[in-house]
């Protein structure tokens, strides 16, 4: 928005007004430079009343400086009165037409305003002036997405990742357009762009975990493990990245390595629903005493909040022939009222309690499955 500020002298030289005559007096257009820099410093830092104030007594001095509009329309659009800012930067424009960033955060507010032909026109004319304006493009992007122009949203997040200057910028922008091809199942295309950027440099766990997800779709698990590898490597607080890894190792039955990216998910958080899936593997590896730590492990650390989390360790439960305390835990989610229309849960629990002659439980999960599955003719 503003340039650095170079007039730490300027600053001083604002500390000599009001001395006495024998010292030299600021010139006022050095005192309105002054001010300018004092107000950019108080708009970065997030006193943006201050800074108005700063940007008014400079018009006192310098009412024809085009930086003025520009300046307080920034502050204005950081303090979410739009209406204000979009009046401040079309003063801006007739001051400098030709500067780009006025025409692109214009184009902005307009979006937000509703104002969506004035959007696109001010945008396309920021463009104009530089094709690499990556705000323009990406409320481009937004406005193409509330269309549901699905494709020119995502040329358009994709050229804002392009023209973006940070590595941090490139990997949101394109994790944008990655979104909107996975809320549209196009997982072939997810794969192309993420394998695009990531050969282009951008190499985040956001993204890395995006070609992961769709090498999976394409069936490639081996370099979707290796994907999820290095994402965890680039994201060291995230527990999910080596669970993922985990799961592809067990399927391409490597339990030995799927052991390590378990035991490496552990070290990030200790969760249950990891301790679960280590019992399983330590079962089909026939060590049974491994199997047992790993399940008293599982329900020391469970949360009780997640209900993936339960029904797994309800399911490891019966494995392990400790169906008595497995039916205490689907009694307790079927009678969650957040899973009244899970007919399968309900179902399995009916069945359990059968098994185990709770006539209560039986009777009371049939309910709840009949409630919730007009279709359904025997329970359990």
């Amino acid at each position: 928005m503003f340039p650095r500020p170079r007039a730490l002298s300027l600053i001083a030289l604002l500390a000599l007004t009001g001395c006495d005559d024998e010292t030299p007096r600021v010139k006022p257009k050095d005192h309105a430079e002054g001010l300018y820099v004092k107000g950019t410093a108080e708009y970065l830092q997030g006193h943006f009343e201050a800074a108005l104030a700063s940007f008014e007594a400079m018009k006192q001095l310098a009412p024809d400086d085009p930086r003025l509009p520009a300046a307080r329309g920034e502050v204005y659009l950081s303090m979410g009165r739009l209406t204000e800012a979009a009046t401040e930067f079309e003063a801006a424009l007739k001051l400098d037409p030709k500067r780009s960033t006025n025409w692109s955060r214009l184009g902005f507010i307009q979006a937000q305003l509703g104002q969506v032909a004035e959007a696109q026109s001010s945008l396309r004319k920021a463009l104009a002036l530089f094709p690499q304006d990556f705000n323009a493009l990406e409320s481009l992007g937004d406005l193409y997405l509330k269309k549901g122009d699905h494709d020119a949203a995502v040329r358009h997040f994709s050229l804002a990742s392009n023209a973006a200057p940070s590595p941090e910028q490139k990997s949101a922008l394109v994790i944008r357009a990655l979104d909107v091809l996975t809320e549209q199942r196009r997982h072939a295309e997810v794969l192309t762009v993420a394998q695009k950027a990531v050969d282009d440099g951008i190499h985040t766990a956001e993204v890395l975990s995006a070609l992961g997800d769709g090498l999976v779709h394409a069936g490639n698990l081996p370099e979707a493990a290796n994907a999820y590898r290095d994402a965890a490597s680039r994201a060291p607080r995230d527990p999910t990245l080596w669970e993922l890894v985990g799961e592809i190792q067990t399927k391409l039955d490597k339990p030995g390595d799927a052991i390590s990216a378990y035991k490496e998910s552990l070290r990030v958080k200790d969760r249950a629903i990891v301790h679960v899936a280590l019992a399983r593997l330590y079962l089909g590896l026939k060590d049974k005493s491994a199997a047992k730590e790993e399940l008293e492990a599982a329900l020391g650390s469970a949360s009780g909040q997640d209900m993936r989390e339960l029904r797994e360790l309800a399911d490891l439960l019966v494995t392990m022939e400790r169906k008595p305390d497995a039916l205490r835990i689907l009694a307790g989610l079927s009678a969650e009222e957040d899973q009244a229309k899970d007919a399968e849960l309900h179902v399995t629990t009916a069945r359990l309690a059968q098994e185990l002659k709770d006539k209560g439980v039986l009777q009371a999960a049939c309910a709840r499955a009949a409630a919730a599955d007009a279709t359904l003719k025997k329970c359990p």
